[in-house]
């Protein structure tokens, strides 16, 4: 059976077990996991889930995100902004960070149960298998193939997948738990040691970069887990359990405390986030709520790295407290800043910080208490009877390897090298709208290619000319009407045909970029000419003026402003001989004037 067929499938409902004595005293087979053919090849599609009505919208989020890059860069490059002042209590207080990051995994099944993971069109408890709902004498059944999307994660993130790891229940009564406990690996995870790279590129300040080209972020390990039910709150004092969430599967994974600013914690995040969706581990982003982060927060004097507590190797730590849920990288970020100055507050008059839980909203200005923070013996940890230890061959975990698509650094590295991009460059049209605008970059590239016969430019010139029509002109479109990249309706072959016009000189690259808009602005529901019949019904072909031409119309210009040539040749202003281009381009008529012609002239006339 295909996967697409699978998730189409009835609900099929586990096996209800009588629980006997001498079921009790089972002793588990372990589950060998190698090259099984049967499921190896498979892989669910991601699609898109519809956004929550708490989730952030898209555009929204990446207009959030555009405007923290830009006020990262402007740190990094003036230490701080007029409008960002550095707080002196930092030069006292030192802040330590570190995350959990809970991902939905992309599968068919739930973790434990053969209940469709299917959200779309699916009523509250209709994806329901007896073990989701804790139906007495109902066994969890491990379903393999959810373990692939965890190793390929494991794997993108430079972790040692484990030969042998175990299951642990994890107690607490909740409704959200209908077996009061959760299944998870607390004690023996399948994944450990693993580690991101991050640069100022990615978000990371430059007063923790201090001088390095990069900052290293430890990932103590990858567990896998199941999720909990939704709980909706009705009125005052009702409330709906919906478990058709309870048991998806998850991953959690853990940093060690390593990140020092909130700014690298939001990209610590985001770099995940990015890994996760590049290798097709993560069902959705973290807009759609496929991916939730917990923080703990810590503060501590500088200069008292001896005292104070240990976790994982990293000692003098202060007490952490824990932020649950949060659903974007600006909430990570300023929840974090929230609680850090809260946490120094409190210090600097004498307080103690609490180990606790505490929550956050958007746009608050300070982090809630909801709970005391529960330890190992709250939660009473203990290994699972139900289930044997997991065994994963060494072969699975080879060929996964191999078998990896390109990671986003990677990504980023091929196209600076393969297109002539710079590292801003390549990086921006590889992270924008999940990759997409990548692809259509470069099934633009091989069609100017074809168009222009692989022979008058090479692939770099063709990329690099490609990019800077995707960053500027076509991402500039798209910002000043406020269009997404979904919504846009310009394809591949119609930025080809222009980019190709205006390389053969057959249209002025002012006429290309009438052309694009033009375009954009065409209902993509109707049918619309193609590039060659606009530039041949607009009568826009480049009918280029002679040598004299040119002269005379640069001459016209120069003569009716000597202040701008005085500029130019006495006091050697050359920047402003590019004026006079520009007014010869919009005096001409259209499709007679070359700029760069324009501008070879008007530089010999002003050299005379």
């Amino acid at each position: 059976m295909s996967v697409a067929t699978a998730r189409q499938a009835p609900l099929t409902l586990v096996r209800a077990y009588s629980v006997s004595a001498g079921a009790r005293l089972r002793t588990p087979r372990p589950c060998i996991l190698a090259n099984w053919p049967r499921w190896l090849n498979a892989r669910h599609v991601t699609t898109t889930a519809p956004p929550s009505q708490e989730a952030v919208p898209l555009r929204k989020h990446l207009k959030d995100e555009a405007k923290r890059k830009k006020n990262a860069a402007k740190t990094n490059n003036a230490g701080a902004t007029k409008k960002q002042p550095v707080d002196p209590r930092l030069q006292q207080w030192e802040l330590t960070v570190g995350i959990e990051i809970h991902a939905e995994l992309n599968t068919a099944q739930k973790l434990f149960s053969p209940a469709t993971t299917e959200a779309s069109g699916t009523a509250p408890n209709s994806r329901v298998a007896l073990f989701d709902a804790a139906t007495p004498g109902a066994q969890p059944q491990f379903q393999v193939a959810t373990l692939l999307p965890a190793l390929r994660a494991a794997i993108a993130l430079g972790c040692e997948v484990q030969h042998k790891s175990g299951w642990d229940r994890k107690h607490y009564f909740h409704w959200d738990q209908p077996n009061g406990y959760q299944i998870t690996q607390y004690y023996h995870a399948f994944a450990k040691h693993g580690s991101v790279s991050l640069t100022a590129a990615d978000g990371v300040p430059a007063e923790e970069l201090q001088g390095a080209e990069a900052v290293r972020v430890g990932i103590k390990q990858i567990q896998m887990e199941q999720d909990t039910a939704k709980t909706t709150n009705i009125g005052s004092s009702t409330y709906h359990v919906d478990l058709n969430r309870a048991g998806l599967p998850l991953i959690e994974i853990i940093t060690l405390p390593q990140i020092h600013s909130p700014q690298t914690a939001a990209a610590v995040v985001r770099k995940i986030a990015g890994v996760l969706r590049s290798v097709d581990a993560c069902v959705t982003g973290m807009e759609f709520g496929g991916l939730r982060a917990d923080v703990n927060v810590s503060v501590r004097q500088r200069g008292t790295e001896g005292n104070g507590a240990n976790y994982s190797g990293v000692s003098g730590l202060g007490q952490r407290t824990e932020i649950k849920n949060l659903s974007s990288f600006k909430a990570v970020e300023d929840a974090i800043i929230a609680e850090r100055d809260r946490q120094i507050s409190v210090l600097e008059a004498g307080g103690v910080i609490e180990g606790e839980t505490r929550g956050w909203t958007l746009g608050a200005s300070e982090t809630t208490r909801l709970r005391g923070k529960e330890g190992e013996v709250d939660y009473r940890y203990m290994p699972d009877p139900d289930l044997p230890p997991l065994i994963i061959a060494s072969g699975l975990v080879d060929h996964l390897r191999l078998s990896m698509p390109e990671l986003p650094d990677e990504t980023v590295q091929r196209v600076q090298t393969q297109y002539a991009l710079s590292a801003k460059d390549a990086k921006t049209i590889s992270d924008l709208d999940d990759g997409d605008r990548l692809d259509f970059m470069e099934e633009t590239v091989l069609l100017v290619k074809a168009a222009l016969d692989n022979k008058t430019i090479d692939e770099q010139k063709i990329g690099k000319l490609v990019g800077n029509w995707m960053l500027h002109e076509l991402g500039g479109l798209l910002t000043t009407t406020e269009t997404s990249w979904d919504s846009m309706s310009i394809t591949p072959q119609e930025l080809a045909d222009i980019i190709a016009n205006v390389q053969r000189k057959h249209v002025t690259a002012r006429v290309g970029k009438q052309l694009l808009a033009t375009l954009h602005d065409q209902d993509p529901n109707r049918p619309r000419p193609t590039v060659e019949q606009m530039i041949e019904d607009g009568n826009l072909r480049l009918r280029p003026l002679t040598e004299e031409g040119y002269e005379q119309l640069a001459q016209a210009i120069m003569d009716e402003n000597p202040e701008m040539v005085n500029a130019v040749k006495v006091k050697g202003q050359k920047g402003k001989a590019m004026w006079f281009v520009g007014q010869m381009v919009r005096r001409g008529d259209e499709g007679t004037v070359e700029p760069e012609k324009a501008k070879e002239v008007v530089e010999r006339l002003l050299a005379t």
